[in-house]
């Protein structure tokens, strides 16, 4: 079954959806991030929202060049996830981040998932990958893939993928500073979170600035201090 027939078997009209991508100086990685959604023929009604916490970069000018909609948010990727959302007009939502580029052939994968009604009550993540060769960036992301199948808990450099009405049933992105992907994939629960066959491919720029194990480790700490209740905002100051 092609694309196209099998949006068509699912739906009589074209499927709108929104893709909201939190951003802060983000100059070096936003174009190619933004571009990787334009890669296939464009089947849904698309529209691109970039909630810009108030980059003094190029990060505003290339989103505008490239047709995104701009929406000025206080800086926090939280509340610029929930800004981003609520002005959306789609019926669903893609939440990604701007480091992230999404490979050949997403939509694809997307499609497959919109296709099934049952999933209007649940949620899907990419595939974690890296835009490193090196064998650490394949040791992590096999530890990644580990964690989402043992624990279901991806993280937002995976993206999610979500119907708006099951987003406002959640009660959306919470304004946190950090870890607001972690809460919100711990209240889809691992029962309603699918994981797409197709790649968000994530800068490894934090990873080789810090090193992939001591990042590794802070990342962890981090996780393992908020699930036994610190407040993400003292968290900030740890995870840097």
């Amino acid at each position: 079954m092609t694309f196209m027939a099998e949006l068509d078997s699912s739906c009589t009209s074209p499927i709108s959806f929104s893709i909201v991508i939190p951003a802060f100086q983000a100059g070096d990685t936003l174009a190619a991030t933004l571009d990787s959604l334009e890669r296939d023929v464009p089947l849904f009604e698309r529209q691109v929202i970039v909630a810009d916490g108030g980059s003094t970069d190029r990060t505003v000018s290339l989103a505008e060049a490239r047709g995104a909609f701009v929406l000025a948010a206080p800086k926090g990727r939280g509340g610029q996830l929930a800004a981003g959302a609520a002005s959306a007009t789609g019926d669903w939502l893609l939440f990604l981040h701007a480091d992230t580029q999404l490979e050949a052939g997403w939509e694809a994968a997307v499609a497959a998932f919109l296709g099934d009604p049952g999933n209007r009550a649940r949620a899907a993540t990419f595939r974690f990958a890296l835009d490193d060769p090196a064998r650490s960036s394949r040791r992590l992301e096999r530890l990644v893939a580990w964690r989402c199948r043992a624990v279901g808990l991806p993280y937002g450099d995976q993206g999610l993928l979500v119907h708006r009405d099951f987003y406002h049933q959640l009660g959306g992105f919470r304004d946190l500073p950090l870890m607001e992907d972690v809460d919100m994939v711990r209240r889809i629960g691992r029962a309603r979170l699918a994981i797409l066959p197709a790649r968000a491919i994530t800068s490894a720029a934090r990873f080789h600035h810090a090193g992939y194990l001591r990042r590794s480790l802070r990342n962890l700490t981090c996780l393992g201090l908020y699930l036994i209740g610190v407040p993400p905002r003292v968290l900030v100051w740890f995870y840097g």
